[in-house]
């Protein structure tokens, strides 16, 4: 039987479909909040937009469960004098895919409606046979004729472009959209929330169930909010590359597949003895997972907790996704239930005052 009610999946629906990119988190952030109110004792904004639960607020001995909750988006950078937008990037959107793309660019005024135009196939002859996408030659298209026409409608540099690419269930199999990275791992945090309100689960620690901002663009939500908090143990939750996929050397990446599990990471940052607990979790509770390596850094929020207040034991568990970084991202099912239900034990075995130091 599915962990996942209806309910929580019309949550998730609606949470993915919603915008909230790079530094605008605000909407996702409110729609997130208003979802694990029930579920938590109290919560706080920080200045930057990073929003936290708390359980047990009144305990001493802090204990983080973590997600980022931005997207990846575009910049409006510049306005020919025909009315074509050029673009930047807002953490690492893919140039690749953008041409086709229809667009919502954000303006005081409300969302405008463009397109990424591309020239057409029969056009790319001789010199321009070789054309492909590349940051410096994408444009959007917003239907008008002019610079001054486009400053009417409301958009200037500095105006926030999304993709209006909506959720769905693929084969009753698959959840696909944008933004599940990392979204969806917010959902899961949040759902951890709402298993342990409804078994009635009383832990001996305060729980902080945390979605951070700005983790696309260096990590800077959980840099922040790890020094205000200062916890004693984070758990996150990130995605990582479901290698099954053609084009994805699993020689590189590792091998990791969709529907086999979480997939956990042995890497500097992550502290070998939660690991070993997460992993005594998930035998315990007959929860399949994947194992990866890492040199050097995550690449995730992990970093930035483990390194922080002279160092916070950190664990990853991450959930395999196809097509990071595009509009079609896909996530078994069965993995995003392994994700919440080994949050969710691991916590379980976390005791008041745990010591995961390695010399005690």
């Amino acid at each position: 039987m599915s962990i996942i009610t209806k309910k929580s999946e019309q949550f998730l629906e609606s949470y993915l479909n919603n915008f909230s990119p790079t530094g605008f988190e605000t909407p996702g952030q409110k729609l997130w909040l208003e979802y694990i109110k029930p579920y938590i004792d109290t919560y706080k904004v920080d200045n930057y937009g990073t929003v936290y639960g708390i359980i047990n607020p009144e305990a001493k001995y802090k204990v983080v469960i973590e997600a980022h909750a931005d997207e990846i988006s575009w910049f409006v950078r510049y306005i020919s004098k025909e009315g074509y937008i050029k673009v930047i990037r807002n953490g690492g959107s893919d140039h690749i895919i953008a041409p086709s793309k229809r667009v919502n660019i954000h303006t005081g005024k409300g969302i405008v409606r463009g397109v990424f135009g591309w020239p057409a196939i029969h056009t790319r002859r001789g010199e321009n046979s070789k054309l492909s996408p590349k940051l410096d030659n994408i444009f959007i298209d917003v239907g008008a004729d002019s610079k001054e026409e486009v400053l009417e409608m409301g958009i200037h540099p500095g105006c926030v472009i999304t993709y209006p690419d909506k959720f769905e269930v693929l084969n009753n199999r698959y959840y696909v959209g944008r933004a599940l990275d990392n979204r969806i791992g917010g959902f899961c945090i949040a759902e951890v929330a709402r298993l342990l309100h409804e078994n009635k689960q009383k832990l001996p620690f305060g729980l902080y169930i945390v979605n951070a901002v700005q983790e696309e663009v260096g990590l800077n939500g959980a840099k922040m909010i790890t020094q205000t908090i200062k916890p004693n143990v984070a758990i996150v939750t990130d995605v990582s590359h479901n290698t099954s996929t053609p084009l994805v050397s699993a020689e590189k990446h590792g091998d990791i597949q969709g529907g086999k599990g979480p997939d956990l990471t042995f890497g500097p940052a992550v502290h070998n003895n939660l690991l070993k607990l997460i992993r005594k979790s998930a035998h315990e509770n007959e929860i399949p997972y994947q194992l990866s390596a890492t040199s050097r850094v995550t690449g995730t929020d992990t970093d930035a907790f483990a390194y922080s207040n002279g160092g916070v034991p950190s664990a990853l568990i991450s959930l395999p996704l196809k097509y990071m970084h595009t509009t079609v991202e896909m996530a078994h099912k069965k993995d995003v239930e392994g994700v919440i239900k080994l949050i969710y034990h691991s916590l379980l075995n976390i005791e008041n005052n745990h010591d995961f130091r390695y010399f005690v």
